[in-house]
């Protein structure tokens, strides 16, 4: 008697989580990303424990402020780092169309591939900030202001999800290894810099509305998680002048924070679906 669907397609998840897991491993990326995660950890703690206050936070809330929005800048490139080449890099050695041979199927196969890249760059990250928030809280004796980790844990999250499924459309489209790597890089240069910069041009061109320049900036995914950590910190947003009374009036921290874990994770399951149709259509080779 044949197995039932669900009991085949656990059997080449495993198959497929266990090759690329040891493909993770064989690369360092889980121990890069650890020791990235724990460097950035380590300068916050001791850098933010410190007296001074940054937008009515003192001490660990500081350390954790400066953590989150220090990862709104390497998150989305180390995701696009780590799935930017997955599919291309497998379908030009030969591994995709050998794996392919036998009885796994192509949804499972990307399926698998996504499951363990995105859970080799979260891993570290729900390491990181729960351990950083312990040692401030033992070490020196700081209170930790824990909504803010959960929240800080959450809106990371849906961003590494957003550019995971990002990364492994773009290796799933682009052929060649070389373009790949440079359209993730320009991605995330976009996604980190160019945005603001375009947006800050348009708003001293044009005398915009503030609706229209949230509604602008929201485009951008990491805008979007930036305003949900922001709100958080500062709930009327004064340093944003006439945007921020705009956002904490009519939007509100909740509001914000919707928007940053919805927005992203919308656009990284658009992108995630649109590049499996993609590869459980095309050819291998």
């Amino acid at each position: 008697m044949s197995s039932s669907a669900p009991a085949r397609l656990l059997r080449e998840l495993r198959v497929v989580a266990r090759l690329d897991l040891a493909e993770v491993r064989r690369s360092r990326w889980l121990l890069f990303c650890l020791l990235v995660h724990a460097l950035l950890a380590a300068a916050f703690v001791l850098v933010g424990l410190r007296e001074s206050s940054v937008i009515g936070f003192t001490g660990m809330g500081r350390a954790l402020l400066s953590f989150s929005h220090a990862l709104l800048f390497l998150l989305p490139l180390l995701a696009l780092s780590a799935t930017g080449q997955v599919v291309n890099s497998a379908r030009e050695d030969g591994s995709l169309e050998l794996l392919m041979s036998h009885p796994v199927r192509r949804g499972s196969y990307f399926v698998g591939v996504s499951l363990v890249r995105g859970a080799a760059l979260i891993l570290p990250l729900w390491i990181a900030m729960p351990a950083m928030a312990a040692i401030g809280a033992l070490a020196f004796g700081q209170d930790v202001p824990w909504g803010f980790l959960a929240r800080g844990l959450a809106v990371s999250t849906a961003l590494l999800c957003c550019f995971v499924a990002i990364g492994l459309l773009l290796s799933t489209l682009v052929r060649n290894q070389a373009k790949a790597l440079m359209l993730a890089i320009l991605i995330w240069a976009a996604g980190v810099a160019f945005i603001d910069f375009g947006l800050v041009g348009v708003m001293l061109q044009y005398e915009l509305p503030p609706s229209a320049v949230f509604a602008l900036a929201t485009i951008n995914p990491v805008q979007c998680a930036r305003l949900a950590l922001l709100s958080a910190a500062q709930p009327e947003l004064s340093t944003f002048g006439p945007v921020g009374f705009f956002l904490a009036n009519k939007i509100g921290g909740s509001g914000l924070l919707a928007l940053g874990l919805a927005w992203p994770l919308f656009l990284g399951l658009t992108a995630w679906v649109w590049s499996l149709s993609r590869f459980t259509r095309r050819d291998l080779v």
